[in-house]
């Protein structure tokens, strides 16, 4: 069975139906409607420039370009998360791409290599979709993750202190920390995860269902799609914080001024 094309017509009727959350937004003074439409029009123009490019990107299915896409993600990723995060680029932009980086090629790899037994893992087909999935999901929880950890630290300073006089390792100092940023960035993935084919059936198993693949192949997908999703989140997040939490802190485990600094505003 064929997938069934959208003309662009089609296309701007679907588009009509954002009339009915653009008139609440707009009737209750949300103050969210020109964000909306900036955000639509630029998810529009976003989409059909990825489109373009991802389709010469699978008539090449060149692995170095493959791969030099993967790169451009994570710079692109690890430049919002700075944004997202309000963190110092000096304690943040390292450690986060070198656990997106880690992260994405080990499961992605092993996901395409051992689990697919593709013969070239690098095809622009399984590689470019697979990766772009697991950056996405590991940017959403690691911006929260982070978010949730160091402002645990700036909140709870006497806390960490009193674990360090008390002989607590750094390590063990910030494992209550951690332990809340793991609880509150992975909280909303594990009931996701619990209720998967029962309230609501997934993105990636309805693409493939409409896209001719019996749901039985679907169900497989979507199954393996949650598992990588959720290890290369929790490991990016565990590699990031490693590695940041080694700048973030001087020589005696005092908490260093992470947040970056405010924008001055030049004055003529």
């Amino acid at each position: 069975m064929a997938t069934i094309d959208i003309s662009y017509f089609d296309l701007l009727m679907g588009l009509c139906l954002l009339v009915i959350p653009f008139f609440y937004l707009w009737k209750f003074k949300t103050g969210l409607l020109q964000p909306a439409v900036v955000g639509t029009l630029r998810m529009i123009v976003q989409l059909f420039l990825i489109g373009m490019y991802l389709k010469y990107l699978f008539l090449w299915n060149e692995p170095w370009i493959n791969f030099l896409w993967v790169i451009i993600m994570i710079l692109v990723a690890g430049q919002t998360a700075l944004g997202r995060t309000g963190l110092r680029t000096s304690i943040l932009l390292i450690p986060i791409s070198v656990g997106f980086l880690c992260s994405v090629v080990l499961v992605g790899l092993y996901f395409l290599g051992v689990v697919l037994q593709l013969d070239n893992v690098f095809s622009a087909q399984y590689f470019i979709p697979i990766f772009g999935i697991l950056m996405g999901n590991m940017l959403s929880s690691n911006v929260i993750a982070l978010n949730t950890y160091y402002s645990g630290l700036k909140r709870e300073q006497q806390l960490y202190r009193y674990l360090l006089g008390n002989g607590a390792t750094r390590q063990e100092a910030q494992a209550p920390f951690i332990k809340q940023a793991i609880i509150k960035s992975f909280s909303p993935l594990i009931a996701n995860i619990a209720v998967m084919g029962l309230v609501a059936l997934p993105g990636t198993m309805i693409g493939q269902i409409l896209g001719g693949s019996s749901p039985n192949v679907a169900i497989k997908y979507q199954m393996m799609i949650m598992v990588i999703t959720f290890v290369a989140s929790m490991l990016s997040f565990m590699i990031t914080i490693s590695l940041a939490s080694r700048k973030s802190f001087d020589a005696y485990g005092k908490l260093l001024d992470v947040d970056r600094p405010p924008k001055k505003n030049s004055k003529k």
